[in-house]
C-alpha cells in the first residue's frame, strides 16, 4: 500500500511539473533527500527515479525556461574546479573500485549544485525550493521525534524510514540536519509567499521545530547537542530581549535535563571525557592518521582513502564526576576507519588543494550571506527585508554544518549542496533586484541633495 501511494504522489508532481516545469527541479530535490526508493519494495526501486527528475528538470530548463540575465558566480566555478579535481583523484584513487562507487554519487550532488541557481529566478521559486527542502527533511524529523517521545531513541537504533543507517538517515547526520533546518523554518514562518498565513501552518512550524530539537536526543548523537548550543548562541544577534532570552534558554535546560533519558546524558557526558569513549577516540586516532597520511600524499589518496588506516590509541576509564584515568584504560588497534570528520575526510582523500576548494566554498557563502543580511535586513517589508531575513538563517546554517562537519563526514551530502545553489540563488536574485530598483543603502537614501 505504501509502495501505491508513493508512485501515486511522484507521478503527481511529475505530472504538475508539465504545466509548471520548475517543479522537476522540485521533484529531484525530494527524491534526492528523503529517497523513497529505499523504503519502497517495488515500482520506485525499480526504476531509476533520481536520473529521471534531473533528466527532466534540466530538460525543462533549456527548452523551456528563461536565460536573460543569466549569471555565473565563483562559487560555482569553485564547484566545477572541485568536480573536475575529484574526477582527476578518483582515475588515480588508492582504491579505485571503491572511489567509483562514491563517485558515482559526489557528481551528481555537484552537478546539481552548480546547475539549481541557474533555475531559481523569483522569489516564488526561491521559497518553493526551502519548504520542499525543509518537509522532505521533516518527513524524516517528524517520525524521529514521535520515536523519541515513545521510547527514548538511542544511537544508531533509532529506525527513521529505513534501517540503513546511512547518508542523511544517519544518526549524526540526521541530527545535525534537524538543527540546521530550524532557522529556515522560523523564516518561512515569518516571510513566504506559497501559502497563506493560517494558525495550522504556524502551530505545524512550532511543532517541527521541537521534533528538530528531539533529534539529538532521540539519535544521541553529539554532534547534535553541540549544534543546538551553537544556534542557541547564533540566534542571539538578533534577539531584542537577549537577557530576557539566555535566562528563560538556561530555565528551559534546567527544567528538560530530569526528563531526559539516562543513556542520553551518559552519551553526553563523553563529550567532556572523549578518551573513556572508544568511538571518540577512534576519531582522534584517525584524524591523527589522516594528518600524517597528507604530508606523504598532498593531493589525497581519492575517495575512500581511508580504508588503508591502521590506527592504535589507548582509552581510559572516568571516575564518577572525574577526569579520565589513562592508566586504568586499554590498548585498541583496528584499521580502515572512516574519517568521521568532513575536514579530514577532504584532506586525505583529496588533498590540500580539494581541502581549500571546499572550505571557500562555504566561507564564500557565509561572507556573502553577511553582505545580504547588511543590505536588507533592516529595510520595510516591501524593500526586499525577506532576503536579509533569510540569507541569515542560511548564514546561521551554514555555520552549523561547518562546526558539525568537524564530528561527521558529510563534506559531499547532497542537502548540504542544495543549501548552497539556494545560497548563490538568493545571492544572484538580490543582485538583479538591486540593478533593477537601482538600490541604493539607506544611509544613501536619506541624505541631503548633492551630499
Amino acid at each position: 500500500m505504501r509502495d501505491l501511494v508513493l508512485l501515486a504522489f511522484m507521478l503527481a508532481i511529475l505530472a504538475l511539473g508539465l504545466k509548471r516545469p520548475f517543479i522537476f527541479v522540485l521533484a529531484y530535490a525530494y527524491v534526492d533527500i528523503l529517497a523513497p526508493q529505499r523504503f519502497t519494495y517495488r515500482f520506485l526501486n525499480q526504476v531509476p527515479i533520481s536520473l529521471i527528475c534531473f533528466g527532466l528538470a534540466a530538460a525543462a530548463w533549456i527548452f523551456v525556461d528563461k536565460k536573460a540575465g543569466l549569471k555565473i558566480v565563483p562559487r560555482q566555478m569553485l564547484m566545477v574546479a572541485l568536480l573536475i579535481y575529484c574526477w582527476m583523484t578518483t582515475k588515480n584513487a588508492d582504491f579505485p573500485i571503491e572511489a567509483v562507487e562514491k563517485w558515482s554519487w559526489v557528481w551528481k550532488a555537484l552537478i546539481f549544485a552548480i546547475f539549481l541557481p541557474f533555475t531559481l529566478r523569483t522569489r516564488l521559486r526561491i521559497e518553493s525550493l526551502a519548504i520542499f527542502m525543509t518537509l522532505s527533511v521533516a518527513t524524516i524529523i517528524i517520525i524521529g521525534g514521535i520515536k523519541t517521545i515513545l521510547s527514548g531513541g538511542g544511537y544508531g537504533t533509532l529506525n527513521l524510514l529505513v534501517t540503513n543507517n546511512s547518508g542523511i538517515y544517519e544518526s549524526s547526520i540526521i541530527a545535525m540536519v534537524s538543527i540546521a533546518i530550524i532557522p529556515l523554518i522560523l523564516y518561512l514562518l515569518k516571510h513566504n509567499d506559497v501559502y497563506p498565513k493560517d494558525k495550522r501552518i504556524k502551530y505545524f512550524c512550532y511543532a517541527l521545530i521541537f521534533a528538530c530539537l528531539l533529534m539529538p536526543v532521540g539519535t544521541q548523537a553529539r554532534t547534535g547537542l553541540i549544534c543546538a548550543a551553537l544556534l542557541a548562541v547564533l540566534m542571539l544577534r538578533f534577539v531584542k530581549r537577549r537577557m530576557l532570552y539566555v535566562g528563560g534558554a538556561a530555565f528551559l535546560a534546567l527544567v528538560t535535563v530530569p526528563f531526559l533519558p539516562s543513556s542520553f546524558t551518559n552519551r553526553m557526558s563523553t563529550i567532556q571525557n572523549y578518551q573513556a569513549d572508544s568511538s571518540a577516540s577512534t576519531r582522534v586516532a584517525v584524524w591523527k592518521w589522516t594528518w600524517e597520511f597528507a604530508k606523504d600524499n598532498p593531493y589525497g589518496g581519492g575517495f575512500e582513502a581511508y580504508r588503508q588506516n591502521k590506527i592504535r590509541y589507548d582509552t581510559a576509564t572516568v571516575d564518577a564526576g572525574g577526569p579520565a584515568i589513562g592508566s586504568a584504560g586499554k590498548t585498541i588497534v583496528d584499521e580502515g576507519r572512516a574519517f568521521h570528520s568532513s575536514y579530514f575526510e577532504m584532506l586525505g582523500e583529496q588533498g590540500y588543494p580539494g581541502l581549500f576548494m571546499w572550505l571557500m566554498i562555504h566561507v564564500i557563502g557565509i561572507f556573502r550571506m553577511e553582505i545580504l543580511i547588511q543590505r536588507f535586513r533592516s529595510r520595510p517589508p516591501e524593500e526586499g527585508q525577506w532576503i536579509g531575513d533569510l540569507a541569515n538563517a542560511l548564514q546561521q546554517a551554514a555555520i552549523i554544518y561547518l562546526v558539525g562537519s568537524i564530528f561527521v563526514g558529510v563534506a559531499f551530502q547532497s542537502f548540504v549542496y542544495m543549501f548552497i545553489g539556494l545560497q548563490i540563488g538568493l545571492d544572484v536574485y538580490a543582485s538583479k533586484l538591486r540593478a533593477k530598483t537601482n538600490w541604493r543603502p539607506m544611509k544613501d537614501q536619506m541624505a541631503p541633495a548633492g551630499v
